[in-house]
């Protein structure tokens, strides 16, 4: 029986506002005036569905948002991009998990976070069936679902869709040393894993890709996908697949949620058959076009757009890339 979505989306769903450019903060209680000022659905999860949904994928969100404006909002702007919110969970001790994002002119994003009901929402037996009844599942945010994760459930549903054959892909959320017990309990049932090269290493202790990347294979992940910004990509699998493709250049705007996107990206890859090094490659372009605007996603229009971006956007030098060329799949 085909699956009635192509990915659900598990974690981290955050209301941000952004502004730019921000070179400090006003004095005192002074004002400085911006060039841009936008709202967004961004997070570990809230990005990537959003990507694979613009991506054609049927795609459906399961996470927790507050009983206020700003989960009002975040629920309406998943609908308007086609995602199932069935499962997005309203919690009511908890607020809508929110940023404020400063970004610099150089495009570096420092933030202010509130967090909120991503720690609070919690999916139940009930509630499993509609969860995996897709081909990927993803679980992005380990670090901030500290009611899913320290009851064992997010384990447990990782367990479980393993066992029916789903596709799974983690990712977390500026994880430190400490978030390794948390993250090495779900390896063994993570067909890809998808950090930044700084979570990684802070996970490891390790600073080689190489190193790091067999440290967490050994933990029991099938494949290990680094992003590693400027420098591009690091693909390691367990079944002895290695490569490291350059990035796209592009003037940046904006990297918020750069790594998040690459994830739908991915995603979207799998879905549509393509190879591994073009799964990666469109996940470097969904992460690229990215950065061209100012909020999660907002560089990112269609899978057509993607695939042209892709065709003509150049590469940064230093890295020759080896992949294939992508078409319309």
């Amino acid at each position: 029986m085909t699956p009635r979505f192509d990915y659900s989306c598990m974690g981290f769903y955050t209301f941000d506002a952004l502004c730019r450019p921000v070179s400090q903060i006003a004095p005192g209680g002074g004002t400085y005036f911006v060039e841009d000022f936008t709202l967004a659905v961004s997070g570990a999860a809230g990005s990537a569905s959003i990507v694979a949904a613009k991506h054609g994928l049927r795609v459906q969100a399961a996470g927790g948002v507050g009983e206020d404006d700003m989960g009002d909002w975040v629920l309406m702007k998943l609908h308007s991009f086609g995602i199932d919110t069935h499962l997005m969970a309203r919690c009511p001790d908890f607020s809508t998990s929110s940023s404020i994002v400063t970004t610099r002119p150089d495009g570096a994003r420092p933030a202010l976070h509130k967090r909120g009901a991503t720690d609070g929402f919690f999916i139940n037996d009930s509630q499993t069936e509609d969860l995996l009844d897709t081909r990927i599942l993803h679980v992005g945010g380990v670090g901030l679902m500290n009611r899913m994760d320290d009851t064992g459930r997010t384990r447990e549903i990782m367990t479980e869709a393993k066992r029916r054959g789903v596709i799974t892909t983690l990712d977390v959320f500026a994880s430190t040393a400490a978030d390794l017990p948390k993250v090495e309990q779900l390896l063994p049932y993570t067909d890809y894993f998808l950090p930044s090269e700084e979570e990684a290493q802070a996970l490891s202790g390790l600073s080689d890709n190489r190193d790091l990347a067999h440290f967490l294979l050994e933990r029991g992940a099938g494949c290990i996908v680094l992003t590693l910004g400027a420098n591009g990509a690091y693909y390691c699998s367990r079944d002895g697949q290695e490569f490291h493709t350059p990035a796209f250049e592009v003037d940046v705007k904006c990297t918020c949620g750069c790594g998040d996107c690459f994830n739908g990206g991915f995603a979207t890859g799998l879905v549509k058959g393509l190879s591994a090094e073009q799964c990666v490659e469109l996940a470097q372009a969904s992460s690229a076009q990215n950065a061209t605007g100012l909020g999660s996603q907002a560089g990112v229009r269609d899978y057509a757009q993607t695939l042209e971006f892709i065709r003509s956007a150049r590469r940064r030098q230093g890295l020759e890339a080896f992949v294939p060329a992508l078409t319309a799949v």
